[in-house]
């Protein structure tokens, strides 16, 4: 193996998981032949060393492949990579034809995209709008819990951006849908790519405005506020709804001490 693979992060995609060694992507590859590595693509780089992926060569044990949720306490910029890679991958998997003409598709050089073989036109990865939003009411936030959350965990409110709808028309009309309450003070926080399956999230930080919580049980298990003291267990580290979860709770810390300093 040559030095320039040897360090490099791998990224190797098997049926939606990713291969983990020690729950950390290999800087080695071991078994592989030329031609196996020939066929990875860069797809960014990580503290200098180039970040690799490369579609399922059957060649590792399948034991060591994961879902990528178990790869979200490594470092922010290399989860992203390794969540683009597992988009790459579902571009693979579910653009493989074309959609002007029905011609078989390949992976393009020189581009993340799929090129048709037939009319040679270019079909770059789907990526699907979504928001995701924490709502504050006085010392509270707005927390619930989906029916996909088996341990019982609690998050904020997330959903996808329908056509013609801006961001911010967006976050109204989800949180009104999934739990009654009309929202204010709509304002942008940050964003986070999400490969499940190929989702660009964006942040946003909203206020209460009116209305009592009437949870959409057809959507969500539950929904109530919190005190920001008294969190049940929410969103991991490493995702944009707990860094919204941990933001609001600081805010209104911020609020409260400003408060009794006021009244001193």
């Amino acid at each position: 193996m040559s030095k320039k693979q040897e360090h490099s992060y791998w990224c190797v995609i098997r049926d939606r998981r990713i291969y983990l060694e020690n729950g950390k992507l290999p800087l080695t590859l071991e078994g592989f032949t030329d031609l196996d590595l020939a066929r990875s693509t860069v797809i960014g780089f990580h503290q200098g060393y180039p970040v690799r992926w490369l579609e399922d060569p059957d060649l590792l044990a399948d034991k060591k492949f994961y879902s990528l949720r178990e790869f979200l306490h490594e470092h922010e910029d290399l989860f992203a990579l390794a969540g683009k890679a597992m988009q790459l991958s579902h571009m693979c998997e579910t653009q493989a034809f074309c959609s002007s003409c029905g011609g078989k598709t390949t992976l393009a050089d020189g581009a993340h995209a799929m090129r048709c073989q037939a009319c040679d036109s270019y079909h770059y990865p789907r990526i699907a709008p979504c928001i995701i939003v924490a709502v504050k009411k006085d010392d509270c936030i707005l927390l619930a819990q989906h029916p996909r959350h088996k341990s019982g965990m609690y998050t904020v409110i997330a959903g996808f951006v329908e056509a013609g709808e801006t961001l911010e028309q967006c976050v109204a009309r989800e949180v009104k849908e999934e739990t009654g309450i009309e929202v204010t003070n709509i304002r942008y926080f940050d964003s986070q790519p999400w490969a499940f399956p190929s989702n660009i999230m964006m942040g946003f930080l909203a206020e209460h405005q009116s209305g009592v919580i009437r949870p959409d049980y057809e959507e969500l298990v539950d929904a109530r506020w919190f005190k920001h003291d008294q969190l049940p267990q929410i969103a991991p580290p490493g995702t944009i709804a707990h860094r919204l979860i941990q933001a609001t709770c600081e805010a209104i810390r911020q609020e409260a001490a400003i408060r009794k300093d006021g009244d001193q």
